[in-house]
This record gives C-alpha cells, sequence and structure tokens, in this order.
C-alpha cells in the first residue's frame, strides 16, 4: 500500500518562506514521478513542481519558478518543496502525489496516489 503524508503547513507573511515534505512508504518499485500540486477554494487543483525519483529530472509552473524548489532525498524517502518570497497568490493545500512518470506532469488525473495534504498561508 503506497502512502504519502505532507507536513510543513503552515501561515507566513509575503515574502517569507516555507519548506514542505512529503514522506513516502510502500512505495512502486523503481522511478516515480513526485508531485506537487495546491489547491485554493473555487479553483482547480495545479501542478506547482514534479521530480523525477530517477534522473532527478524537475519541472515546475511559470507562477513558481525561481521561488520555488524541489528535491527527493532517496535514503529517506522524502520529497520537499522549499518555497520563498512567497505571495498571497500561492496559499492553498498543498499535496503531492506520485506514480510511475507517464504523460505531463502537472495532470493530475496521471497520479494514482495522494497525500491528504497540508495548508500554506500567505497573508499580504
Amino acid at each position: 500500500l503506497v502512502r504519502l503524508v505532507e507536513s510543513g503547513g503552515g501561515s507566513v507573511q509575503t515574502g517569507g518562506s516555507l519548506t514542505l515534505s512529503c514522506v513516502g512508504s510502500g512505495f512502486i518499485f523503481g522511478s516515480n514521478c513526485i508531485g506537487w500540486f495546491r489547491q485554493s477554494p473555487g479553483k482547480q487543483r495545479e501542478g506547482v513542481a514534479a521530480i523525477v525519483t530517477v534522473g532527478g529530472s524537475t519541472y515546475y509552473a511559470d507562477s513558481v519558478k525561481g521561488r520555488f524548489t524541489v528535491s527527493h532525498d532517496k535514503l529517506s524517502n522524502t520529497t520537499y518543496l522549499q518555497m520563498d518570497d512567497l505571495k498571497p497568490e500561492d496559499s492553498g493545500v498543498y499535496y503531492c502525489a506520485a506514480d510511475k512518470p507517464a504523460g505531463s506532469w502537472n495532470i493530475p488525473s496521471i497520479y494514482r496516489y495522494w497525500g491528504r495534504g497540508t495548508q500554506v498561508t500567505v497573508s499580504s
């Protein structure tokens, strides 16, 4: 059974930083794509960043390039999302998702496994 648990959310002011963690267990053997998504009330879930665990390729939404960094630690099976220079529009529930790499990284339907999410609130 694949399980993903996010942590690290919280409330910060504009310009602040947060680091989210996603710990995975029961994983699919081999390479996986770990994606970070966010969703705010009334909006669709959007892809923020992703990393492929073998090879380390990373992907970012245009809105977060230069501010967010995704990384993966193989030993602890933990994926991180370092978020700097946060803006109010970055607020939302952040989810991590995982599956074999297939298709576009920012399409939610390609991921079978999801965490329950962690809330990020950025105040102006």
